[in-house]
């Protein structure tokens, strides 16, 4: 089947309100399909879910051992954060380490998500800086990289080293000769790839314990460094963060913009990539939700499960009034 497939429903009563279709792949250590849903061949952006390849050059060039950077570094890297304090301070401290500053960054101003972090800058009379941005962490690795091969300053563009590493990370890892790249929203290259070449790079990561080699070495400590601090990945009350906490470190999982999401199972060495298609977030969520479930890595009765699937809807005086959860057969 190359369509895509009902993977979300929205109830509202007694009425199915809202359905959202998606793709979907688990591949094994060996690269291959173990399971799919819609077009596995489906040509997408990965968007902040392809992070952990993006950082592999940090560790991979020696840019992370020059620079001493530690677990909470390599999170940092990987991250999709909320522009919480625990994020901000830490970003503004590499930055410090790299004798950088915030004018270095090249991601854009952001409004934190974090409510807390918001109203301290209103109170302040304050506004967003390239810090709060949320993928501030991944351009200070890509900054941390830029200084370790003495590359120009303007680490975005397409031809420059950082981003050819990164290029050659997602080919190398996915298996497949990238198409076309587009601009992600903090302005840098995004790699187009299939659904299945993402799957099979996750995989890669969720197997590197078995090889030998530098990039193996990289992708694991990548993902220890996330599931080791999911509070850095993404923040509270998001799907990463309590997700990852609720698997209690059997998987890592990363979302990405328009309704992408990823996982690295190690135990099973598998990898899972999703797409949904109208890019909904909240569909995503429940989705990978329900795969890992299936998969064996997360309860399904946890807390943390029952926000994003099978997910109560209350109105705003507390009624309840409808509930999010996996379309009939999916995941099957």
């Amino acid at each position: 089947m190359t369509q895509p497939v009902p993977m979300t429903e929205l109830w509202r009563g007694p009425l199915l309100e809202s359905l959202h279709l998606g793709h979907a792949v688990i591949c094994d250590d060996s690269g291959q399909i173990v399971h799919s849903w819609g077009d596995p061949n489906a040509v997408i952006y990965p968007r902040s879910s392809a992070k952990m390849i993006q950082g592999l050059p940090l560790i991979t060039s020696g840019a992370a051992a020059k620079y001493g950077l530690n677990s909470e570094h390599l999170a940092l890297a990987c991250a999709s954060h909320s522009g919480a304090h625990i994020h901000t301070d830490r970003v503004t401290a590499w930055l410090d380490h790299l004798n950088l500053s915030e004018h270095d960054l090249r991601c854009g101003p952001q409004e934190p998500q974090d409510m807390a972090a918001r109203d301290g800058l209103i109170l302040a009379d304050d506004t967003p800086c390239q810090i709060h941005n949320n993928c501030s962490g991944k351009h200070c690795g890509f900054l941390t990289v830029a200084q370790h091969m003495g590359a120009g300053p303007e680490y975005l563009e397409i031809d420059h080293p950082v981003q050819q590493a990164c290029l050659s990370a997602i080919e190398e890892t996915t298996g497949e000769t990238s198409p076309a790249y587009g601009i992600d929203g903090c302005s840098a290259p995004n790699f187009a790839t299939s659904l299945v070449g993402l799957a099979r790079s996750m995989a890669w990561f969720a197997s590197a314990a078995d090889r030998s080699d530098r990039a193996s070495d990289a992708a694991q400590q990548l993902t220890a460094a996330m599931i080791k601090h999911p509070e850095l990945v993404a923040g509270e009350n998001r799907a990463c963060t309590e997700l990852m906490r609720a698997m209690e470190g059997r998987a890592a999982i990363k979302t990405g913009a328009e309704a992408v999401f990823i996982a690295i199972i190690p135990e099973k060495r598998m990898g899972v990539a999703l797409k949904i298609t109208d890019g909904t977030t909240r569909a995503a969520e429940c989705a990978i939700a329900s795969i890992l479930v299936r998969l064996g890595v997360l309860e399904a009765e946890n807390p943390a499960t029952l926000k994003f699937m099978n997910a109560i809807q209350y109105s705003r005086r507390g009624l309840e009034c409808g509930i999010i959860k996996p379309a009939p057969g999916f995941p099957g």
